[in-house]
């Protein structure tokens, strides 16, 4: 197909010092820009920007490799000063919520300098393999002469764009793929299928649901397991939850397959740990979903002592069907004889707040996005860290184990390391475990091969 229509829930690029994890900005980001390196569904990055890097003093020191000929839409070779403006731009940068980004702090101890115009080096006083995760996350954007961040690297070149309506693209990489892409910023699953259905689009994604009827089970429909968990988090600090008993009760209380079955079409894998089986570790962790077992959560809690009333808070939306779910969380609890109560906050960004500020109550629906096992423990499980999203969990062998994954080098010596924190972290759960998501996407019939990325990229192959 020359010319490819994509429908999407938005259209925007972002200003080079926003790093995004949702889905329909990092597709058109992934057509446009490169990250400097790139993730692989098994948790592992491999050379994107950056082409190959030497491995020094045990892992201390990183120099990468900016690939030969890079250059940007407008012709100006990549330089490492390009990179290091980017890495100094989203270390100063904010989040969404006005929240500082974490980069800031894992890269804290480190230096880095550009040896030479082709390659940068990362030094840092302890080995820091993962240091690997946090370039996967950055994309080397340039703004054009009016001042748009619409120069990239990659196989695609911004022809127009009008934000938040649609992006003209053309291939300039010798790559597979059509010669043109228009994406459309069209908000609302229904709305994108009805696109796809009317011939006004070719692939639409993020539909969240199988086809429903005649029309609609005619396109190509395909799925992909998403790398976000969703989960409750558990107020650690005091209260029930303080308790592990208390909390693995709670995981065994909640019957999820039936909730996810009931409110999402089954969309979803059932979580096991802190992250999805397409995560660093997640595969070699080798785990299981905690089972339903209502009587063995009701001996537990009875032991712990707990009877309620617990506080379960939930914003509308973000994740999906935030409020039934939780609803479904407190019908269950009750089943266990454990009372609660239920708080709505309305305001997702205030709830993000409240939720960086630790207050969840007892329980607090959430998602967990980072691809990177590392940024997950960092992030929301280290006790070491105390870092924004850590809602007071400890537990000495998960605060060892993180210690040796954090200071090892090398793809399967990592993996088996964080696999191990892993297993911890599914005998002594800090959250309610609920699913990673299945994402779904539908084409017209002929219109190219595609699939979904763990991130819910829709990658076009073709």
């Amino acid at each position: 197909m020359r010319h490819l229509r994509l429908a999407a829930e938005t259209c925007r690029f972002l200003p080079p010092a926003r790093v995004t994890d949702a889905a329909a900005t990092l597709t058109l980001q992934m057509l446009v820009f490169e990250p400097l390196l790139r993730w692989t569904d098994g948790g592992r990055v491999v050379p994107a920007l950056f082409s190959h890097w030497e491995i020094d003093d045990g892992g201390r020191r990183w120099t990468f490799h900016i690939r030969e000929g890079a250059r940007f839409h407008d012709g100006v070779a990549v330089e490492a000063e390009h990179v290091l403006a980017t890495v100094e731009g989203i270390l100063g940068s904010v989040d969404m919520f006005g929240m500082k980004w974490s980069y800031s702090r894992y890269l804290r101890d480190a230096r880095i300098t550009a040896p030479t115009r082709g390659s940068v080096r990362v030094e840092n006083p302890e080995p820091f393999a993962d240091i690997l995760d946090v370039f996967a996350e950055f994309v080397l954007v340039r703004a054009d002469a009016s001042g748009a961040p619409v120069l990239g690297t990659g196989p695609y070149r911004v022809e127009s764009f009008v934000a938040e309506r649609s992006a003209e693209l053309r291939r300039v990489a010798d790559t597979p793929g059509p010669e043109r892409i228009t994406v459309l910023a069209i908000p609302g699953h229904e709305a994108r299928i009805a696109a796809l259905v009317a011939g006004e689009a070719d692939v639409g994604m993020q539909l969240e649901r199988e086809a429903e009827n005649d029309a609609e089970a005619a396109l190509e429909w395909g799925r992909g397991l998403n790398g976000l968990s969703v989960m409750h988090y558990l107020n650690c600090f005091e209260g029930a939850f303080a308790s592990p008993e208390a909390r693995l009760a709670i995981n065994l209380a909640v019957d999820r397959r039936a909730i996810l079955d009931g409110l999402l079409h089954g969309l979803g894998v059932l979580s096991s740990t802190v992250v999805s089986p397409l995560h660093l570790g997640g595969q070699c962790a080798g785990l299981s979903p905690l089972p339903y077992d209502p009587d063995g959560a009701k001996r537990l809690f009875d032991a712990a002592g707990v009877s309620g009333p617990l506080t379960l808070r939930t914003p509308l939306t973000l994740p999906e069907r935030a409020k039934e779910v939780t609803e479904a969380v407190a019908e269950a609890l009750g089943r266990c004889g454990v009372a609660t109560r239920i708080e709505v906050q309305a305001d997702r960004p205030d709830y993000a707040r409240e939720v960086g500020r630790k207050l969840i109550g007892d329980v607090a629906i959430f998602d967990s996005s980072p691809r990177s096992t590392f940024r997950v423990l960092d992030d929301k499980i280290s006790s070491a860290n105390r870092a924004v999203w850590w809602q007071g969990y400890h537990d000495e062998e998960v605060q060892r184990l993180i210690g040796v994954a954090n200071r090892t080098v090398g793809d399967e010596a990592r993996d088996a390391a964080y696999a191990a924190v892993l297993r911890r972290l599914h005998a002594n759960p800090p959250w309610l475990y609920l699913w990673h998501p299945v994402e779904t996407f539908a084409a017209r019939p002929g219109a190219g091969r595609f699939s979904l990325e763990g991130t819910g990229v829709l990658r076009i192959e073709g």
